[in-house]
């Protein structure tokens, strides 16, 4: 018996909100909306599934059998509950093909509107409507769209050609060209389609369709979409679903418009709908940057009806998806429709407000709260801002769209703004209005400013979701992107020039304004509250200053779970001590070197005592080779020649420092000599921290009346002999320096797979292991990361070797399983043994979720990554 055929498509109502994975998040919502509004609010339509996507995909851009048949008899019974054929000439059915993957990927996928239309269909829709500008206005949209989105045909010389007719006619906006202009545009859209395509436009609707269906399904694969699921993490082989849907029209005059509508304000979260919309247009208009439209509160003076409508919708939508919702919406001659609802995507503060307001007003739990915020979308939260009393001019001034402060360089593309985030500098990108092309360099800037736009324009969106602060519709710049110039007032800035840009005012200006460190609110601290109520996970902070330690309390962390001492060597005034110890000839001439370094660590530690007072404070002892606190061997070897030539009376000192450090040389130092190894050859050198460490410790406790919990790490171990040494040589300090009554322990770094093989023997002489993941990850797979991530990495991200750094996200197959493995060893051979982690996937929520379920106690991240940590191991604990 043969097996049933796989269904390709289904009807808005056949679907549920239940069938996200299944239909994508467009459709999936819209047929839940067709559910709970009726179909008298949704246009009717069907989707094609996601797995429809897959096949496609799968087999080489070939439709999967059943498709065609399938998508006739759908649009078979759409034209039958419309009574309306697509493509009549007398009165023709029009729809839209839109994509809609499982998850929202904002402006990275295609959309055709206005499809049906023809030569003689256009005419038909004139006559039918009684509105003959609004055919031929229609006509010229899906003519635009289907040559760009379709076949090719370049944006740039689309909106040229615009351009050229609105000149020619002397008006400003779409909106003011006249019957004969739209007609005349057409034509222009159709030479440009043939220019393109050495094909007339095509005529027959079936045609359209089919191609148009093909497009969104290509469009999963464009290199913006790509970029964005890998900036995402949104897994490739998830496909995305194509929505047909019977048009309504907000281009049919002053009763109509379009616009997009939040349940809630959108960049505040506060319980106030808010949007945009745009009269007499319809949905990629308002979306597209190209207009700026009017704020959601003009239209309950303009349409009262349609606007008292929509705002008991956005309530229903919330109530019904218990959660903030980001709607599409058209009114054709004073008549609401709804075309799309989704959860709505928001910064950091606005999902915070919502959160707490929504178990305020009974809609969420506080699990069902936290479970809505993106832990690692919280970072937007903690960026600077303008400095309150800052003195500075006001440039310009735009649409607030994306909070957080920022300034750099003026940079005018996207790949200019990833060479120079990757060389190193700030930049903030300037464009009259971005595309979906540009996310690349979303992510590289510090900012984004527009010229057009609102707050639902593809700049804001992107903005919001990336955490990038931006103001768009800065109307009063001038943006010349051929010269690379910004204009307004009379001031010219060009590419390379400063700016700075807050999107929670919508301010720009050219001054040097003092960026400051955010404070945490009381919803955030809420928010907090909650989460450490749920969480297992403890949290904890790297820090190696007194200021980095006073910071990471504020921010709620329980301890310092990584000091790392050789930072404190690095200012300026201790690099002369520290090279005295290293050139040393004899032991007791670095003893004697050592002896004035140990006043200034014995201060360090002072001071991060008292500022965790009776917390734990893990102390790494020295880790990096030597060589690294010496000059660099070149620059060296070039002041040797010079002197040579010169006979200046530095050449001895000169000629020594250069002999120390080729003696100090290795091939692989990273490798070599550092960490225990170190402190294997020079006792003295631990020795002398353990003495600061102990002698700060009676200090303070001397002082505050309060004995800090101590806690050294020795770094690289990877075998139990070298801890063990090192266990020894702590205790006889701490017993010599009269420390008996101080609670110090004793533990490793895990960063070698060796440690991780033996950590059941490597146990029995710790206290307590810390995961360095950072070296671990390096040395599990062979990778040096400054190499790898300015060499193949991209590469392999590219072909899938990779979803994503490992740098980044903990390889959980291999660098995951040496931590279990290690985790799981080391508490059969001592079950008390403390573990934590304390390299940046520390402050990775997706990481932190793994090390909950490895059965960690704590994790360490740096002092700003403290706040997401802490939800992220609360959202951990609750699955």
């Amino acid at each position: 018996m043969a097996g049933q055929a796989t269904k390709w498509v289904y009807e808005f109502s056949e679907g549920s909100k239940e069938m996200r994975d299944l239909l994508g998040g467009k459709g999936s919502g819209v047929a839940e909306m067709t559910r709970v509004l009726g179909e008298d609010k949704v246009p009717a339509g069907f989707t094609i599934t996601t797995d429809a996507c897959v096949a496609y995909m799968e087999a080489g851009r070939e439709e999967p059998e059943g498709l065609e048949e399938q998508v006739a008899e759908a649009l078979a019974d759409l034209e039958k509950k419309t009574g309306k054929k697509l493509g009549d000439d007398d009165d023709p059915l029009l729809v839209s093909v839109r994509s809609g993957a499982r998850e929202s990927m904002p402006g990275m996928m295609d959309t055709v509107l206005n499809l049906g239309l023809g030569d003689r269909s256009v005419e038909g829709l004139a006559k039918k409507t009684e509105n003959e500008r609004f055919a031929w206005d229609s006509y010229r949209r899906f003519v635009q769209m289907f040559g760009n989105v379709c076949r090719g045909v370049p944006g740039e010389k689309i909106e040229d050609a615009i351009k050229r007719r609105k000149r020619d006619a002397g008006v400003k906006d779409d909106t003011e060209l006249s019957v004969d202009d739209l007609k005349g545009l057409v034509d222009d859209f159709k030479a440009l389609y043939r220019d393109v395509t050495d094909e007339d436009f095509p005529q027959d609707p079936q045609e359209q369709l089919a191609q148009a269906i093909r497009a969104v399904f290509d469009s999963w694969d464009s290199p913006r979409a790509k970029e964005y699921r890998r900036i995402n993490h949104i897994p490739d082989q998830w496909g995305t679903a194509v929505n047909v849907q019977q048009m309504v029209f907000g281009n049919k005059g002053d009763t109509s418009c379009s616009g997009v509508a939040f349940s809630r304000d959108e960049i505040t979260g506060a319980p106030e709908p808010s949007g945009d919309y745009l009269v007499n247009a319809q949905g990629e208009d308002v979306v597209s940057g190209v207009r700026t439209p009017r704020d959601i509160s003009e239209m309950k003076e303009q349409m009262p009806e349609a606007y008292s409508d929509l705002m008991d919708i956005l309530k229903t939508l919330e109530s019904h998806y218990k959660d903030m919702q980001d709607t599409e919406f058209t009114v054709e001659e004073e008549h609401l429709y709804m075309l799309q609802t989704r959860n709505a995507k928001r910064p950091a503060q606005a999902a915070v407000r919502f959160a707490v307001d929504a178990v305020n007003e009974g809609l969420l739990t506080k699990e069902e709260a936290l479970a809505t915020i993106h832990a690692d979308k919280l970072d937007a939260l903690l960026h600077p801002t303008f400095e309150a009393n800052a003195d500075y001019d006001v440039l310009a001034k735009g649409v607030s769209a994306s909070p957080g402060a920022a300034k750099g360089e003026i940079v005018f593309t996207a790949d200019d703004a990833v060479t120079a985030s990757a060389a190193g500098r700030d930049v903030v990108l300037v464009r009259p209005f971005t595309e979906a092309d540009d996310v690349a360099g979303f992510f590289a800037a510090k900012g984004i400013v527009t010229s057009e736009g609102g707050k639902a324009s593809h700049a804001a969106l992107v903005a919001r979701g990336m955490g990038r602060p931006a103001v768009t519709g800065a109307s009063a710049l001038e943006i010349d992107l051929g010269s690379k110039e910004v204009r307004v007032n009379g001031t010219v800035l060009h590419e390379g020039d400063r700016i700075a840009l807050d999107g929670t005012t919508g301010e720009v200006t050219v001054d040097d304004v003092p960026l400051v460190d955010p404070e945490v609110d009381e919803n955030f601290e809420q928010i907090l509250e909650w989460a450490d109520e749920i969480r297992r996970l403890g949290v904890r902070a790297n820090a190696d200053t007194p200021e980095d330690a006073c910071r990471a309390r504020e921010f709620g962390a329980e301890g310092i779970g990584l000091c790392r001492t050789e930072h404190m060597f690095m200012a300026a005034d201790r690099q002369p001590k520290m090279r005295a110890m290293i050139m040393a000839e004899s032991e007791e001439d670095r003893r004697e070197a050592l002896g004035n370094l140990l006043p200034l660590q014995q201060k360090d530690f002072e001071g991060l005592f008292e500022a965790m007072e009776d917390l734990p404070v893990t102390i790494r002892l020295l880790d990096p080779p030597l060589h690294e606190f010496l000059p660099d061997l070149e620059e060296i070897s070039q002041q040797v020649e010079r002197a040579r030539i010169e006979r200046t009376p530095d050449l001895e000192d000169l000629e020594h420092t250069l002999e120390r450090i080729h003696s100090l040389h290795e091939t692989n130092p990273m490798l070599g000599t550092r960490g225990v190894r170190l402190g294997i050859i020079h006792p003295e050198i631990y020795a002398m921290q353990v003495q600061a460490i102990v002698r700060a410790a009676k200090a303070v406790t001397e002082r505050c009346g309060r004995a800090p919990l101590i806690e050294i790490m020795i770094p690289l171990v990877a075998y139990e002999r070298e801890l063990q040494k090192m266990r020894k040589l702590v205790e006889k300090v701490v017993a010599d320096e009269n420390g008996g009554e101080l609670e110090v322990q004793v533990g490793t770094m895990i960063e070698l797979p060796r440690a991780c093989f033996v950590a059941d023997r490597i146990a029995q002489e710790a206290d307590f292991f810390s995961f360095g993941t950072n070296d671990l990850t390096q040395t599990a797979l062979g990778f040096s990361r400054d190499d790898v991530e300015g060499g193949f990495l991209s590469r392999y991200m590219e072909d899938k070797v990779l979803d994503r750094s490992p740098f980044e996200t903990i390889d959980k197959p291999g660098v995951g399983w040496l931590v279990r493995l290690a985790a799981w060893t080391g508490r059969e051979a001592k079950p008390e043994l403390k573990l934590g982690i304390c390299g940046e996937h520390g402050g990775d929520p997706e990481s932190i979720a793994f090390f909950d379920m490895a059965g960690l106690d704590y994790v360490s991240c740096s002092p700003y990554r403290v706040p997401i940590a802490r939800v992220a191991a609360a959202q951990a604990q609750l699955g």
